[in-house]
């Protein structure tokens, strides 16, 4: 009889994700350029039209840099880990991480994006909290461009619109991987890159109001992310021997509603459009599935000669993504429509949702592990996951997230059931180990951390941090290696 796996590997990473936007602060110090990140205003939520504000106009930009819009800017100011970064590291450390996702920001390493030399005290901030992650024995697992381009080369270029920003995206990543070719071996290039398709802005500096055919734009964009994705992979091999280097997806699992064949298809065409993206950078080639949606969306995709062959060439080591949620269509208008921001879908009787609206899946977890490996045969890293809550200090200073610690108790759950299927799965960081600013609202009540941070919405606080009961439950879990849950 087979002998299944009944734990998680010996040498799994457990640790915890984050963002440089989210979370660093220091918007304008150390040499820093603006970023599109630091565009992006905080809007109180009685006066959201939305859930999310993050798409930017040009003239919003142009009102932003001369003065004339007055908002407050959260994600300049982040969670100050600038500043924090050795207290907030020795706190992941005490954990027990074996892992810490972070990314570097483009404009704090060239200010403008297409500097003539780097910036020597961007580059040293990172080997700083490079150090300060190996003096604890954690892995760094770095994201090239979370959310964040260098706002010169919005200006300049329309971002990724432009093939310009393959250039200046290779040499970006050239210079920290002969930087960092000692302290950091687990890379990913794009953070969701599928944003691109939902905020351009968000996903690669686009302002949409600068395009023509608004899709035409987006996937001629991704076009240059994926060449820009292939030839990173290309160098980190060639620069940092035994790297490995991943895409990352926001993998969104979906559900036909019912058994009629129409829900069916749908449901497989949604899905078809959330893989595309890791089919390109793990098959190395377009799917055929696309000819007819380009066709279909009068998309003609510009590429130079070799293109192709480079996307075949240099795929990815690893399979990375984002899970919080599972979608449920139909083709029927009828039924309750699924809260939360950016997705959309209808309500699935059979799941719970979150405060803000998200539909709590954790078996979908498991649906969502088999099908991406059965579909790669390459090694799957989940690199987010985590419940966005209100959470309540008590007087004694106390944080009781239980609804925390049940949420990711059945997730990690159902990896375990996931790896005795024969996924081979090398890692999982939660989203948020340490509270910081919501990407899509900006707002810090939105809490996912282990640590939680004194910041409310409005920007008021000290920033000290402390423990909430999830802190001491995710350290038995490491420990234990996902025995104890």
């Amino acid at each position: 009889m087979t002998n299944f796996k009944q734990k998680f590997p010996d040498n799994f990473l457990w640790g915890g994700a984050t963002a440089a936007n989210q979370l660093e602060g220091a918007f304008d110090q150390g040499g820093k350029g603006l970023s599109s990140a630091d565009m992006v205003a905080y809007v109180p939520k009685a006066e959201r039209s939305n859930d999310h504000a993050i798409e930017i106009s040009s003239e919003r930009i142009a009102q932003i840099l001369s003065g004339e819009f007055n908002a407050r800017f959260p994600k300049r100011e982040g969670v100050d880990f600038y500043h924090r970064y050795k207290e907030d590291i020795a706190l992941f450390a005490e954990m027990g991480f074996k892992v810490f996702r972070l990314s570097i920001n483009w404009a704090r390493i060239y200010p403008n994006g297409d500097d003539a030399q780097p910036n020597e005290a961007g580059l040293k901030f990172y080997d700083d909290v490079f150090d300060e992650l190996h003096k604890y024995g954690i892995e760094p697992l770095v994201t090239l461009a979370h959310y964040e381009t260098p706002l010169g080369l919005t200006q300049k270029y329309n971002g990724w619109a432009s093939r310009e920003l393959v250039g200046c995206f290779t040499r970006y990543a050239e210079t920290v991987f002969r930087r960092y070719k000692d302290k950091v071996k687990y890379w990913i290039t794009f953070n969701e890159i599928n944003m691109m398709t939902l905020s351009p802005f968000t996903g690669g500096g686009v302002v949409i109001d600068r395009a023509g055919n608004k899709l035409q734009t987006i996937y001629q964009a991704l076009h240059h992310q994926f060449i820009a994705s292939s030839l990173a992979t290309k160098l980190v091999h060639e620069i940092i021997p035994g790297s490995r280097m991943g895409c990352m997806l926001a993998r969104m699992e979906s559900y036909a509603a019912t058994c009629n064949p129409e829900d069916v298809r749908l449901n497989q065409h949604e899905n078809q459009l959330n893989l595309y993206f890791t089919d390109v950078h793990a098959r190395g080639e377009y799917p055929k599935y696309m000819d007819r949606y380009f066709a279909e969306h009068n998309i003609e995709l510009h590429k130079e000669p070799g293109d192709d062959e480079l996307l075949k060439q240099y795929t990815v080591d690893y399979v990375a993504f984002s899970y919080y949620m599972t979608l449920t269509l139909s083709v029927s208008p009828e039924g309750e429509r699924a809260q939360g921001n950016l997705f959309g879908g209808i309500r699935n009787p059979y799941l719970k949702a979150s405060e803000w609206g998200w539909q709590i899946d954790p078996t979908g977890l498991r649906i969502m592990l088999n099908t991406m490996y059965d579909r790669y045969q390459k090694p799957l890293f989940i690199v987010e996951n985590g419940l966005g809550a209100y959470d309540k200090v008590e007087p004694d200073g106390s944080i009781h997230d239980s609804y925390r610690i049940d949420y990711l108790r059945q997730h990690i759950a159902q990896m375990k059931e996931a790896i005795m299927d024969g996924v081979e799965l090398i890692g999982y960081t939660s989203w948020g180990p340490i509270d910081l600013v919501s990407m899509s609202t900006s707002e810090m009540s939105k809490r996912y951390g282990f640590i939680y941070v004194d910041l409310d919405d409005d920007g008021n606080g000290m920033l000290d941090r402390s423990k909430k009961d999830s802190f001491y439950w995710y350290k038995k879990v490491i420990a234990s290696n996902g025995e104890e849950l």
